[in-house]
């Protein structure tokens, strides 16, 4: 078979690379292996992480994972390949010293962790949730068929393969289980890397792996404790099955709600560099130290640690970008590496040893694949959905090279039967990405996940789908609890952090006053919409964390200090909105100072100020086609969804020449685009299945077609996007000004940040 180009290229360029460092060993003689050497770590990882760059690009332009690479650039290191050209330098930059190996194997072990807690993080668990049945049913036939076929093996096995033929119990015990469990970081990885992470069968092949190891790591227990003491220690069976029923259930609700408030109270409180990923760190060792103590690989508390962390609401965007180059830069190609670095393929030479291999790779795929696939038609999966399954389960990885070596340290496994099984874990793991693509190729999407995929693919590039944290600066006023019920709408669909920072002159409220408070009004208007998406999707979300604080200092400075935390929108509501000179009030400036971010400052009038929880209004918004327009529209598609009222797109036509004198643009260009404006607009409200309307005005200004449309329609609450405009007070532009000031109707106003060179759109509505 001639190799494409590209790999060809890299694997000349791992050779190379790794030729002068094998010379410079080779020349100076292997070093004491008393002492661990810092100088042969540092190589060891800069080897690693050298060639498994490069392979992992090489195969990922061949249709592979980039994990693939890094697992044959362990089989390219190790005695495979380079220690069979060349054993003096492979030995002298892998030794055998138990003192080095345990410097690499410890970046190894926390890379482990590291790649659990990035998964855990990314994974839906509501997907999961729905998807449990199938999964248990599939973890569970998934394993029982390939066990049996294992334990039969190791029964029927010749006694010469048998280090010590005593233990035959023992060894088919390891054998059924090295054959039965699939590899969670493996499967994980390459689900994650192949883009089938949203995938309803990704996220069964994810929760399936679960309960795969988990289901796995109690065997072992088992497997271990009969190995130690010639009988079943019930107790540790017991305490290791109670307690990670436990260690989940306690997670999973006391757990996620700790996480949350640590993560927040680090983000808002420590102000030395990243402290939330050291937080984040901390968790994750915690929780995997308890799973080992439970009797549970320490994997497993670390995936459930990435779980709650990617389920809290704060900085999870933030909190990814940092940990992920450093996970995929360093600690996944060591880990992999030396997986690969474990197997020595060269006894395969034997005849015996390489058809007892063949033997092996066979009993394992075909018992894993029937296992997984019956277990999907009995959680009432399709067959093309059991058989992509069924691949998907089939990689081995890590797991069964961390069985295979407890087997050998136990005296229960020899070296060739410890280099077969590893063989059996690569070559199943490089096998398993084509057979899952090749399944999932010929997976039609169904129509719920399509409009599933769809939504989230849309959502990505949108404004209200991306909020994570709201700050709402208000007073007590009417207008500041109106302004708490808008903040509420929007944060209730997501259970969005926010924080209610009180400004302007502070009054004592009375006792009996609380439940008008604007953090009542602000929890009223969440609870109003987590209703609202209870019933439509079926699903309660999650509540909005309330954190009120008073200012303690001035306005700007306070917004400032408190903006520096983290939010994604401000949202603001005071008494004195509008000046008695016009334009806003220096208050309002001062508020909007100190913060770069979105903003959306409303101005509640009518029915609005007398009764601010009223939630019975229609909503009008201007769209233009521009980003802040289409970011206005989003916030009011999204509040009128919450209260499940009709939403009209206003379109004005007409703008105003250069002379002063109105023009009506009439071309088929402006046609349109008016018509790909609204249309936009039409998509945007049906995707959330929010009744909308459209209406065109022609040949009048924007500000007066503004207010007469809201006045003849009886809409009593305006959103508008609009750009800031610079100079030393707050100002949108002429038409956001004129609707303030002839508008009867509460006005929300939505821009974007404050740095005008953020989005050069100048539309008509915030001109």
């Amino acid at each position: 078979m001639t190799l494409p180009k590209s790999l060809r290229t890299v694997l000349c360029a791992a050779g190379l690379g790794i030729l002068p460092i094998g010379c410079a060993f080779a020349a100076e003689g292997q070093p004491g292996a008393s002492t661990p050497s810092e100088f042969i770590f540092l190589v060891q990882i800069a080897v690693l992480i050298f060639v498994g760059r490069l392979l992992g690009e090489a195969i990922q332009r061949i249709g592979q994972p980039a994990v693939m690479g890094q697992l044959l650039g362990g089989l390219l290191l190790g005695p495979s390949v380079f220690g069979a050209l060349w054993p003096e330098a492979q030995h002298v930059i892998f030794p055998n010293d138990p003192a080095q190996k345990s410097m690499i194997d410890a970046v190894s072990q926390l890379g482990i962790l590291l790649l659990l807690l990035l998964t855990g993080m990314e994974t839906d668990l509501k997907l999961v949730r729905k998807v449990g049945r199938a999964a248990i049913s599939i973890s569970v036939a998934g394993i029982c068929l390939p066990f049996v076929c294992g334990f039969a093996l190791g029964e029927f096995m010749p006694a010469g393969m048998l280090p010590n033929p005593d233990q035959r119990l023992i060894a088919s015990l390891f054998l059924g289980t090295a054959l039965s469990i699939s590899s969670l970081k493996i499967v994980a990885t390459v689900v994650r890397e192949m883009n089938f992470m949203r995938r309803n069968v990704g996220q069964v092949i994810l929760a399936s792996a679960v309960i795969d190891d988990t289901i796995g790591w109690i065997i072992i227990a088992i497997t271990f404790s009969l190995a130690s003491h010639g009988t079943i220690d019930a107790m540790s069976l017991v305490r290791s099955i109670l307690g990670t029923a436990a260690f989940l259930a306690f997670s999973l609700t006391v757990g996620r709600r700790l996480v949350f408030s640590l993560i927040r109270w680090a983000n808002d409180n420590l102000v030395s560099e990243v402290p939330v990923i050291s937080v984040i760190l901390l968790v994750m060792v915690a929780m995997a130290l308890t799973t080992h103590l439970i009797g549970v690989h320490t994997v497993l508390g670390a995936f459930v640690a990435g779980i709650l962390v990617g389920e809290s609401p704060i900085l999870t965007r933030q909190i990814d970008q940092q940990l992920r180059g450093l996970i995929m830069g360093l600690f996944m190609p060591v880990f992999f590496g030396l997986a690969g670095l474990s197997a020595d393929l060269t006894i395969l030479k034997n005849p015996n040893l390489l058809l007892f291999t063949a033997g092996l790779i066979a009993i394992a795929s075909v018992g894993k694949f029937f296992g997984a696939f019956v277990g999907g038609k009995l959680g009432r999966l399709t067959g093309m959905e059991s058989l992509a399954l069924a691949c998907g389960m089939n990689a081995r990885g890590s797991t069964e090279v961390i069985v295979a070596t407890i087997g050998l340290s136990m005296g229960v496994l020899n070296n060739d039967m410890f280099t077969m099984i590893v063989a059996m874990a690569v070559i199943t793991t490089m096998a398993m990405p084509p057979m899952l693509r090749w399944a999932l190729a010929r997976l039609p999407l169904g129509k719920e996940e399509k409009e599933r995929l769809d939504r989230e693919e849309f959502e990505a590039k949108g404004f209200v789908p991306n909020l994570e944290r709201i700050l709402l600066a208000v007073d007590e006023s009417d207008n500041g609890k109106f302004a708490s019920r808008l903040a509420g709408l929007i944060a209730g669909a997501r259970g969005m952090p926010t924080t209610v920072l009180h400004v302007g002159r502070e009054t004592k409220r009375k006792e009996t006053a609380h439940a008008e408070s604007p953090e009542s009004h602000l929890k009223a208007g969440a609870e109003t919409t987590a209703a609202t998406e209870e019933k439509i999707e079926e699903a309660k979300p999650a509540k909005v964390d309330i954190t009120t604080k008073a200012k303690g200092t001035r306005t700007d400075d306070a917004v400032a200090a408190e903006a520096r935390k983290g939010y994604d929108l401000l949202v603001v509501g005071v008494d004195n909105t509008i000046s008695s000179k016009g334009g806003f009030s220096k208050e309002i400036t001062q508020v909007a100072s100190g913060f770069e971010g979105p903003l959306a400052i409303v101005v509640a009038r009518g029915k609005h100020l007398e009764h601010p929880e009223d939630n019975a209004f229609k909503i009008l918004v201007p769209v233009t086609g521009t980003d802040v327009s289409r970011r206005a529209a989003e916030v009011a598609v999204a509040l009128a969804r919450s209260i499940d009222v009709s939403i009209t797109a206003l379109y004005v036509s007409e703008t105003t020449g250069s002379d002063g004198k109105r023009r009506v643009n009439l071309g088929s260009a402006t046609r349109r685009y008016e018509e790909a404006v609204l249309k936009d607009f039409v998509d945007l409200s049906e995707r959330y299945d929010t009744p909308a309307q459209t209406s065109v005005s022609v040949n009048v200004a924007p500000d007066d077609a503004i207010v007469w449309r809201a006045r003849d329609g009886r809409f009593d609450l305006i959103v508008m996007g609009v750009n800031r405009h610079l100079g030393d007070t707050l100002f949108f532009g002429n038409v956001a000004a004129a609707v303030l000031e002839k508008s009867k109707a509460s006005v929300l106003l939505v821009s974007g940040g404050a740095n005008p060179g953020t989005n050069t759109n100048v539309n008509a509505t915030g001109g």
